[in-house]
């Protein structure tokens, strides 16, 4: 703590006063330490857990202003308004910002009236910009997403070279020789690529922290699929009613998601970098202010979203790599609380991940020269080699989570970890289980005198034809989100796992079993019953809706008539 003459009691005061919490996140204490110090530093923590912290709060406290590279936008735009929120004055330079905006930014700035500036990293590509750094009292340069800087990570940008040189630029805001310590962030270096950042950087003798990879709070999932059109119908329950992103690997692909999704009765907007400028704005302003569930977006979306409560992630298709992975599921679960990452693996889908490998990237905007033909043969070469890892990753019958903290080098490899779909097949995740006991709730709450069809509506809010005694309980409506064809299904699960009766009169009512009231009693307990598939919407067996069978046997007869139409399995 050299920088400062500020206790750790002084540094949690700050953090309450600035940022509203009580303590620090596992990992943050040491960083936000060892950025308030003089030396340099590279910070490796899971997506999620907090890291930008380790650079905004010594940026309260330390004289001067601190300098961000940046690589997105959007996550500029959604940290600086926070900051802003917040009372620590920020601004940002880059494209989208009108002339007269980045003059606003740059002039206070220069005056010393911002805590942090954000910078996109294209701008250390101007002579005269890289000029205007020397007029700047510079805390700390700071490069987040730093595994950018490395032809060895998954998102390599040729800007990022430029960083060393410009940082050299920079005069330190305390007047020590020399220029400003650099703080390196990155959630997802490989042990290759955390010494290429110290090397290209130019980091000096840096403390090195890596806080670890697990997120043991995101259930990990990988759903064999047939085809798009099984996607499809798998799709909507995996995000109905959560917060959640799905990610696509192409402009068309996040399009039809998002359509099948409006499709199905799930609110859903779409986000990539082909859309106009001020709607991939409203999106991103929309899903952060929570006034919008769901987005299908590419790979650009999703850097920098500050939303603690995003429960679902999905992707679509395989993404490219296993850091693009768990960056992207990284989004999931920020605020601790149980969360689910779902890969749904059609291996028809790696041809279209080759495709854009060995193609021109579509979906960014060619501003560099063109490279050299052996040097552009080597990046494609390491490309398919980090997507065959995130096939294996897709195919395997090992823990999911092992073997994730095994490609990072994480030496807290556990196996089995109890939270993965490899060491639990079949379980349900966080929002089904309450999803389960909503229901088996809701058929206590009835009196466990009514069937099916009124068990339904009274739990989708359904009371026009109801009995007054169902229009006004607590459970009335809890399941509005779900489709009545889905509440069958898991009523369905429910009877086949025994935690549900019908009497065998002719009004089938439902009652909750002895193994059923003890689920609903232990919330903590895991339900003994397997996720219902969705049924395939083709119209031959659209007449057979109507004519489902109230019993499990009946129903299970009935599939076995109609294999053609799919797979019946449990997942």
């Amino acid at each position: 703590m050299s920088a400062t003459s500020e206790s750790p009691g002084d540094v949690r005061a700050r953090l309450r006063a600035h940022f509203g919490h009580a303590d620090f996140r596992p990992g943050q204490e040491e960083i936000v330490a060892a950025v308030l110090g003089a030396r340099d530093v590279l910070a490796v923590m899971p997506t999620g857990s907090g890291k930008s912290l380790g650079y905004q709060l010594p940026a309260v406290m330390l004289p001067g202003t601190t300098l961000v590279v940046s690589p997105l936008i959007s996550l500029m735009k959604d940290q600086v308004d926070e900051l802003n929120r917040r009372g620590i004055a920020s601004a940002s330079l880059h494209s989208l910002l009108s002339a007269e905006a980045r003059r606003e930014a740059w002039s206070a700035a220069r005056a010393g009236a911002l805590r942090l500036l954000y910078v996109a990293p294209e701008r250390f590509a101007s002579d005269q910009f890289l000029r205007l750094l020397g007029e700047l009292e510079v805390a700390r340069f700071v490069v987040d997403e730093a595994h950018c800087v490395s032809e060895w990570g998954h998102d390599f940008r040729p800007d990022y070279r430029r960083l060393r040189a410009a940082a050299a630029q920079c005069r330190r805001a305390d007047r020590a020789p020399g220029r400003p310590p650099i703080a390196a962030f990155t959630a997802t270096a490989t042990p290759e690529v955390r010494d290429d950042i110290v090397a290209l950087l130019g980091l000096d003798q840096p403390q090195v922290l890596v806080a670890g990879f697990d997120r043991p709070n995101i259930f990990l999932r990988v759903q064999p699929v047939n085809d798009a059109d099984e996607k499809d119908e798998l799709l909507p329950p995996l995000v109905r009613g959560r917060r959640a992103l799905v990610y696509a690997a192409t402009r068309k692909t996040a399009e039809g998601a998002s359509a099948s999704l409006r499709e199905a009765g799930v609110e859903a907007s779409v986000y990539h970098a082909g859309l106009e400028d001020r709607e991939r704005v409203r999106v991103q302003d929309a899903f952060a202010s929570g006034s919008l569930q769901v987005v299908c977006a590419t790979n650009a979306f999703g850097m920098g979203i500050d939303r603690p409560d995003v429960d679902a992630v999905v992707h679509y298709a395989i993404p490219g790599s296993v850091e693009a992975y768990y960056q992207e599921i990284g989004r999931a679960g920020r605020d601790g609380r149980a969360a689910t990452a779902t890969l749904l693996w059609d291996p028809a889908d790696v041809e279209t991940r080759r495709f854009l490998i060995d193609s021109p990237r579509r979906d960014k905007p060619q501003r560099h020269a063109p490279l050299d033909p052996a040097e552009v043969a080597r990046r494609r070469e390491l490309e398919h080699a980090k997507l065959q890892r995130m096939i294996e990753y897709a195919g395997t019958a090992a823990c999911l989570r092992a073997t994730i903290l095994r490609y990072f080098g994480d030496p807290a490899v556990r196996e089995p970890c109890g939270s993965c779909g490899s060491c639990r097949p079949g379980a349900l995740d966080a929002c089904e289980q309450a999803l389960v006991r909503h229901l088996l709730a809701g058929i206590t709450r009835a009196g466990e005198r009514y069937g099916r069809h009124r068990i339904i509506a009274m739990l989708r809010g359904d009371t026009q034809d109801l009995p007054a005694s169902l229009t006004r309980l607590s459970t009335t409506g809890v399941l509005r989100h779900e489709t009545a064809d889905a509440l069958y299904r898991w009523i369905g699960a429910a009877i086949a796992a025994g935690l549900v009766a019908v009497s065998k009169d002719q009004y089938r009512t439902l009652s909750l079993t002895p193994l059923g009231r003890e689920a609903l009693r232990d919330s903590g307990q895991e339900l003994p019953i397997a996720r219902p598939l969705p049924v395939r919407s083709m119209p031959s067996l659209r007449r057979y809706r109507g004519e489902l069978a109230d019993t499990i046997e009946e129903e299970w007869a009935l599939r076995r008539r109609a294999p053609r139409f799919g797979r019946w399995g449990e997942p």
